[in-house]
């Protein structure tokens, strides 16, 4: 399925190519598994030392036994589909990817279940902004359901890994870059793909309890027609810097300001941003093509207007937001994200200003509809969650 990133005029992410791709059905897991078979890795971790790493969880420390891997050549198509031993990779010091950072990565989770089955959330949404990504850093798209049948393939490989207490996951990121050795500005004639897994507990350790926000006055995450809308790795790499600024400012973490006006609220370094009214309106910034939609993002929406409340998409200026929390328009805000869920924001703090948000209702109510869905606590009237075991 084709899609293309959301243009500034977008009014409504429930209708965007990437929402409409993840409405597609995904054929059951049974009828995909085995397109990446398995390579057994000839030494896994012992019983003993799995369950060490399924005690001591922490976030992309802990890896499990297998990968899933495929390659793309520009004379063979995408070929190699297999689930491999975990390992370290061996790349020429020439690989394109170290020159060029022509990469492009997804993040996705693994839900256990009280009856022990596997599930994941939204998987073609993934896939489809795995392609969408991957067009603007040209790299080659892979089939959506090769994507899903990775992660089946590699789930079912180590299905031992995927831990099952609150709040915990098997993380899965999928990610694929310009392995061809060559120095010289072009796109890769070699592409390579691999899914890793990591159990994990939760993104913040302290949970649902408020974080501070560092907004960024002097960082840009992304431009106009740039990778923005892309999860790339050089997107992230930007937020670095501001990063260190936030923590030394105190802060947990930065929040980015839009490029052009300098002026209106964008996003974090790896969330979306949400703020909720007096009045029960939730307004989050529109998508302008500098913003990854997030899947996260997409499905809170729809739970929001379900529910009854009314959302808007819209540009957020800073000074009107510090206004409105200072007068009790705005109650509480809010990030969200595949690896924390979401997170209400406590505190917002910039060049001249350092204001307190006391407000956490909605998000909590989020977070429990929400997780209640992917850990099959509550019913999925949407057909969000997808069986891998």
């Amino acid at each position: 399925m084709s899609v293309t990133p959301a243009a500034a005029s977008t009014p409504d992410s429930l209708e965007t190519p990437l929402a409409r791709a993840a409405a597609v059905p995904v054929p059951p897991a049974d009828s995909l598994v085995g397109r990446f078979p398995l390579q057994a890795h000839p030494r896994p971790a012992t019983d003993a030392e799995r369950a060490q790493a399924l005690t001591d969880l922490h976030f992309g420390r802990v890896f499990t036994d297998h990968m899933a891997h495929a390659r793309w050549t520009r004379e063979g198509g995408w070929a190699e589909h297999a689930v491999v031993p975990f390992g370290d990779l061996t790349l020429s010091p020439a690989a394109a990817v170290l020159h060029y950072a022509q990469e492009v990565f997804e993040g996705i989770k693994a839900y256990r279940h009280a009856d022990g089955s596997i599930w994941t959330f939204r998987p073609r949404y993934n896939a489809a902004r795995m392609n969408l990504s991957a067009r603007r850093m040209a790299i080659p798209e892979l089939p959506e359901e090769d994507f899903i049948a990775s992660l089946v393939d590699l789930v079912r490989a180590d299905a031992e890994w995927v831990p099952s207490g609150e709040g915990e996951s098997l993380y899965l990121r999928p990610y694929a870059f310009a392995s061809e050795a060559f120095l010289g500005v072009h796109a890769a004639s070699t592409i390579d793909y691999y899914v890793i897994a990591s159990p994990s507990g939760a993104y913040f350790t302290h949970g649902l309890q408020p974080i501070s926000i560092w907004v960024s006055q002097d960082y840009h995450r992304a431009g106009r027609g740039g990778t923005g809308f892309a999860k790339t790795g050089g997107n992230y790499a930007s937020s670095l810097l501001p990063q260190q600024e936030a923590d030394a400012e105190g802060c947990d973490q930065v929040c980015f300001l839009d490029d052009v006006t300098e002026k209106n609220l964008e996003e974090l370094g790896g969330m979306n941003v949400m703020v909720v009214d007096a009045d029960g309106t939730v307004r989050t910034p529109q998508l302008t093509g500098t913003i990854l939609e997030g899947n996260t993002r997409s499905a809170i929406i729809r739970l929001l207007k379900d529910s009854g409340r009314r959302v808007v998409e819209e540009t957020i200026p800073l000074e009107s937001l510090l206004e409105d929390i200072s007068s009790g328009k705005v109650r509480e805000v809010f990030a969200c994200g595949t690896a924390a869920v979401v997170v209400p924001l406590g505190r917002l703090k910039g060049r001249g200003f350092d204001v307190a948000i006391e407000g956490s209702e909605v998000t909590h109510e989020i977070y429990e509809r929400l997780t209640g869905i992917q850990y099959g606590r509550l019913e999925d009237p949407y057909n969000w969650m997808y069986r891998l075991v």
